[in-house]
């Protein structure tokens, strides 16, 4: 079985984030999130991944590379532009061959893995299987709609009035009768060759597709607010380890403290992680925040958000909390300000708070 990762699209929920960085790239406990997706499919013993990409694909290969740090194959696969995930099936098929794949969206997070998904999908050979969840607002997602025997019966792209509260999740596993069906369907309204469609052509010409619930968390992590609470799921994982310098300061809980960063005068309440060479000083970083490289945060309080590399927080009088603070972006203070603050900064950003 080969995997397919989609990391194209132009993440416009995600701006400013995105407007200078692939949104696939963007730290989830310090690690870019395509690396989760890479991760859990060679847990599943994929050997061979082609990576479909976009108008940020050069960033992408320059981070992802070629696959040799995992020991397996890493092809590209460009898409001039985001027309659609079933559009990413058609122009893959030179990479996929006959080969039955994996196809896994670059900006999800699923928390069991998929191993089993395989196993099921290699056991019983359907045509398609399809992984499900259930959410409060399925008119933002596909939707499934199964009968009594858990049979599914339809599948709708994101429904004004949905027939359940089942939604696709972003990982769907083929043979090579998808081809079939996405040379079979017609662009929808929005002009892309939406998955659904080609799905439930499957269903409509008696193909087998399956579907399996999925038991543990999933987060599609498409919006700022999703990104935090990706990174809050994932930092209740960790496993507490320090490889840097503490100087009068105190660390409490789950805390990740990477090679050269220096803890001074401060307090640090887990699940935490601090990435190499930052250095905090006089300040107190709260649970569930992702400390990326080369930071520094001076005289200030951070909780339950994400500062990627070399960002700068300085003299901030209350807590930053639920925040993205993007690389290299500079946020300073001077006299008194409100209560707290919520900031989506991008790359390169500088805030300055004044009264």
């Amino acid at each position: 079985m080969k995997g397919l990762i989609l990391a194209g699209g132009f993440g416009t929920r995600l701006r400013p984030l995105t407007y200078t960085g692939a949104k696939q790239l963007i730290p989830i406990a310090n690690k870019p999130i395509i690396f989760y997706g890479i991760e859990t499919l060679i847990d599943a013993g994929i050997k061979e991944i082609g990576i479909v990409v976009g108008e940020t694909g050069p960033e992408v290969r320059q981070m992802v590379g070629d696959g040799s740090r995992w020991n397996i194959k890493i092809d590209y696969i460009h898409q001039p532009s985001p027309l659609g995930l079933a559009h990413c099936i058609k122009i893959s098929r030179e990479f996929l061959g006959d080969e039955p794949f994996i196809m896994y969206l670059g900006d999800n997070l699923l928390k069991e893995g998929v191993r089993k998904f395989v196993d099921k999908f290699n056991r019983n050979s359907p045509d398609a299987l399809i992984l499900l969840t259930r959410v409060p607002n399925p008119q933002d997602f596909g939707v499934a709609q199964i009968d009594n025997n858990n049979k599914v019966i339809k599948l709708i792209e994101k429904p004004k009035e949905p027939p359940s509260n089942l939604a696709l999740v972003g990982i769907y596993l083929f043979n090579k009768n998808i081809f079939l069906a996405v040379d079979n369907i017609k662009p929808s309204g929005r002009n892309e060759l939406e998955i659904t469609d080609a799905i439930q052509w499957l269903l409509d010409n008696n193909y087998n597709v399956e579907s399996q619930e999925v038991e543990k968390w999933w987060k599609d992590t498409g919006k700022p607010e999703d990104i935090i609470d990706a990174n809050l799921l994932v930092l209740e994982g960790l496993e507490p380890s320090n490889q840097g310098r503490l100087l009068d300061s105190l660390v409490n809980g789950k805390v990740v403290i990477e090679p050269d960063a220096i803890i001074e005068n401060s307090t640090i309440r887990g699940p935490v992680i601090i990435g190499k060479k930052s250095h905090i000083i006089h300040s107190y970083i709260g649970p569930f925040t992702s400390i990326g490289n080369n930071v520094i945060i001076e005289n200030s309080e951070v909780e339950c958000s994400v500062i990627m590399d070399d960002a700068r927080i300085k003299n901030i009088e209350k807590r930053i909390d639920r925040s993205i603070i993007g690389r290299g972006a500079l946020i300073s203070q001077t006299d008194h300000s409100p209560r707290t603050h919520r900031f989506i900064l991008g790359d390169q950003s500088y805030a300055e708070i004044v009264r």
